[in-house]
């Protein structure tokens, strides 16, 4: 077979493969491109030797066996029969689950979590969002940190465990998205910046010098960022990709990164016949990033929401602090804005950010699923000090508003893994680091962070002690007990209202009408017919919905319809879905 890699300030390249050196040679047609045949099968291990230095793993890398700094093995993708015919199912409509393989079972597998894919199509789930699976040092961690980004990471089972979890996933009827992270690479074990400009010191991110997507050498490096994420859904035969944090991609060229894949994806789209899509992890509140590309837009599909989960934070939670401050001033306002306007910041000033942030969405043009609705996910459960979900803090009532406003909102819906039985076990920060001082400086820097904040550091859970990762594992004995059961079934009530009323994906904001009372605690919207009201106070409420005859389609606590007067009658800390003529 031919291998090859791109290697442009190299003199000499050499190819071990099974133990043999293979010295390998220019390509004329690809300048910077090194290549050489050698005999190898699936499972062949082989790695690259840049003028005559250390042995190091293909940056495209399909398998790490041993780990990111170990060889790499040849994949070879046509040896899996996968059993599903699988169509496709696209974002509209759907309801996504994001999903740590690592923590969703004890087992903490890719074998361990296909086998639990039954829950997720019984509760009505139609995406599974996987977060990041490509390889990373050690066994545990949350997989921002990885440095291969594509290859499986291994202790999670591999390239085949992921086409197996695929394959069950899409019999159940189960699409399967795949969180990536192109910003940036863990610190440990990358050896990219060896092989060629990989990053630039031209721009700056969080994580250091930022992936070069603009300088000289940069067409390789966009070239390798598309072709992984092409890859993972043409490979693996995935429904849908997450791109996190893309307001780290700085690209000033005239054609952004994220355009020239939104194209090369809707490209594989109509070659395969499937729908696939990218959602992007955003706080931009830019409306051009899931603008079609003939509207002059970036052309994503949807991208996560995070303005209707702090205006929905705050309202159950009083919190405050850090970015939490611009919703609370009044979150019932902040929550009615986003339900009808979609951003909470669009081009008003942010006073956690000192200055104007955001622009408005086009109402009567962009439509609703393309916005990502959470009220918890990995980031806002996992950086928190002590990784505590809202179960901790709310009552179940509570719990069942949040899914109520959540599941019948206009945006894509998305569940936390466990949110749905209110989970009793924390989703805590945790890491594996084999580098001895980068631990150390993880531990550290975690609980000086939330030091500040007026944590004492002894209570902020040691992210390398293999407990927290524990801890952090979903107890699937909880579904069987209260209130756990209960709150599951709120869960499920609520998807299949979702999947069988129309207007409950009806994609038009412009048609929503909010109602809301901050003194009394609650709130009211209308979707065509349907109406949705909480009582997030402790006290009963008596909410105008206006005298048309109407039926209770669910609540959490018994209840009547409006009667003549016009009025509902709903206890504290509960919520019903109505419908009205």
């Amino acid at each position: 077979m031919q291998f090859e890699v791109w290697a442009p300030q190299a003199e000499r390249v050499t190819l071990q493969c099974e133990g043999v050196t293979h010295a390998m040679q220019r390509d004329p047609g690809r300048p910077g491109w090194w290549t050489a045949e050698a005999e190898a099968g699936d499972g062949a291990r082989y790695g690259f030797a840049l003028d005559d230095g250390p042995l190091r793993p293909d940056p495209r890398s399909r398998r790490q066996p041993d780990g990111p700094e170990g060889l790499s093995a040849v994949v070879d993708h046509g040896r899996h029969p996968w059993r599903a015919r699988w169509p496709g199912r696209p974002l509209p409509g759907a309801v996504l689950y994001e999903l740590h393989v690592g923590t969703y079972t004890p087992e903490g597998t890719l074998d361990a979590a296909a086998g639990r894919l039954g829950h997720l199509a019984g509760l009505g789930i139609t995406h599974v969002e996987l977060m990041p699976l490509c390889a990373f040092p050690g066994r545990h961690g949350w997989g921002y940190d990885g440095v291969s980004p594509w290859a499986v990471h291994e202790p999670y089972g591999g390239p085949e465990a992921l086409k197996r979890f695929v394959d069950r996933a899409h019999e159940l009827g189960l699409g399967v998205v795949l969180d990536v992270v192109h910003n940036h690479l863990g610190p440990s074990g990358n050896f990219l910046p060896e092989f060629g400009p990989y990053f630039t010191d031209t721009h700056h991110t969080p994580w250091g010098a930022a992936v070069n997507l603009d300088a000289p050498g940069s067409d390789e490096v966009r070239a390798y960022l598309l072709d992984s994420a092409l890859a993972w859904l043409r490979d693996y035969r995935l429904d849908g990709l997450r791109l996190d944090a893309v307001h780290a991609l700085v690209d000033t060229r005239a054609c952004h990164f994220l355009e020239e894949l939104s194209a090369a994806v809707d490209v594989l789209a109509a070659e395969t016949g499937r729908p696939l899509f990218l959602i992007a992890e955003s706080d931009l509140n830019d409306p051009r990033m899931i603008t079609p590309r003939r509207e002059n837009g970036l052309g994503l599909h949807a991208q996560w929401n995070d303005d209707f989960h702090h205006a929905l934070h705050t309202a159950l939670t009083g919190e405050s602090q850090g970015y939490y401050a611009d919703f609370a001033r009044d979150p019932f306002a902040a929550l009615a804005k986003t339900l009808t306007g979609g951003f909470f910041h669009d081009g008003a000033y942010s006073g956690f950010r000192g200055r104007r942030h955001g622009r408005p969405l086009d109402r009567s043009r962009m439509p609703a699923h393309r916005l990502l609705g959470y009220s918890q996910t990995h980031d806002q459960v996992g950086n928190r000090a002590l990784g505590d979900r809202l179960s901790a803090s709310l009552s179940p009532g509570l719990l069942a508003c949040a899914a109520a406003l959540t599941l019948t909102a206009p945006f894509t819906p998305m569940l936390f893994m466990g949110e749905e039985w209110a989970a009793g076990t924390p989703w805590q920060y945790f890491t594996d680091h084999t580098d001895p001082e980068l631990a150390e400086a993880v531990r550290r820097g975690r609980r000086r962070e939330f030091a500040a904040h007026g944590w004492a550091e002894e209570d902020v859970p040691d992210p390398q002690d293999p407990a927290t990762r524990e801890r952090s594992c979903l107890d699937w004995s909880e579904p069987e007990r209260e209130p756990h059961a209960r709150v599951l079934a709120w869960y499920r009530e609520l998807i299949a209202l979702r999947h069988t009323q129309a207007d409950l994906t009806d994609p038009d904001l412009a048609d929503i009408k909010v109602a809301h009372d901050a003194q009394a605690r609650w709130l009211a919207f209308r979707r065509g017919d349907v109406r949705v009201a909480v009582n997030l106070g402790k006290e009963p409420a008596s909410i105008p919905l206006g005298p048309r005859p109407a039926r209770v389609l669910a609540a959490w606590d018994p209840v009547d319809a409006p009667g003549p007067d016009g009025l509902l009658h709903l206890p504290g800390e509960s919520c019903v879905i109505i419908e009205q003529d």
